[in-house]
């Protein structure tokens, strides 16, 4: 079995894998002050918990965004389940062409949701969501070239920023709003947070298609923590949660 790890800002999901399948998946916050033995016991009572032997898993791979965190996984990794992880960065095979004017500049799960991408939808231009603690958009061509993308604030860091940079407004439940408009501070503050992003989104895949793709349709791939809040919307033409894992495993299997 290959463990797939992908450390994000606010969670750290986790993927195992039979062959090509994805067979269970799990996550904890994201704590940079967690130690290595703390990480390590972690995984090895939640595989117990769940009918799966840590001594079963033959290679583990990493996309993490948190490079404080790096250090104490990889110990943990090394020390409870016995291999040391393979972490998406500069130097290893992608399969992908880094368009990118300094491609050490481009996070670990932007990678690795291309490579996911590729995997799943090879041959096609491709446009991927990605709403976590950012919202970011990647453009991946027909040809497997990286291109670059565009990054905003994501969803809770807009509440947030609502809540605390305000003296009134409340922190709210990101969800998609009953209506257009809202009939209390908590809706109309949904309502923004919804069609805002949702306007924004599809502005930038717009001017993508006309200037990138010459007015071709692409693939909209929709991931990320919140991509399931647009699930009735159809910003996206597939919404594949654990695209990120999937381009772990792709990279497990290119090194």
């Amino acid at each position: 079995m290959i463990l797939t790890i992908d450390v994000g800002n606010t969670s750290t999901t986790c993927g195992l894998f039979d062959g090509d399948k994805i067979i269970f998946q799990f996550r904890r916050e994201t704590n940079i002050h967690s130690s290595s033995d703390e990480i390590g016991v972690f995984f090895r009572t939640v595989l117990k918990e769940n009918g799966f032997n840590w001594q079963d898993i033959t290679r583990i791979g990493v996309c993490s965004v948190v490079p404080s965190v790096n250090y104490s996984l990889s110990s943990a990794c090394a020390k409870y389940l016995n291999h040391e992880p393979l972490f998406i960065q500069a130097g290893i095979k992608t399969g992908l062409k880094l368009k990118y004017a300094n491609p050490k500049e481009i996070g670990a799960d932007l990678i690795a949701a291309a490579m996911g991408a590729v995997s799943l939808y090879p041959n096609r231009n491709t446009i991927i969501v990605d709403l976590g603690t950012a919202t970011t958009l990647e453009l991946v061509s027909k040809d497997n070239e990286f291109l670059g993308g565009s990054i905003l604030p994501g969803l809770k860091i807009s509440v947030d920023a609502l809540a605390t940079g305000t003296a009134k407004l409340p922190s709210v439940e990101i969800a998609k709003p009953a209506g257009i408009y809202g009939s209390t501070t908590t809706e109309a503050i949904q309502v923004g947070l919804f069609y805002g992003n949702a306007g924004a989104i599809k502005e930038i895949c717009y001017q993508y298609q006309k200037l990138v793709f010459n007015g071709e349709k692409p693939f909209i791939l929709g991931t990320g923590g919140f991509a399931k809040v647009f699930g009735e919307y159809n910003l996206f033409d597939q919404i594949i949660p654990e695209l990120v894992l999937l381009g772990v495993k792709r990279a497990i299997d290119l090194n």
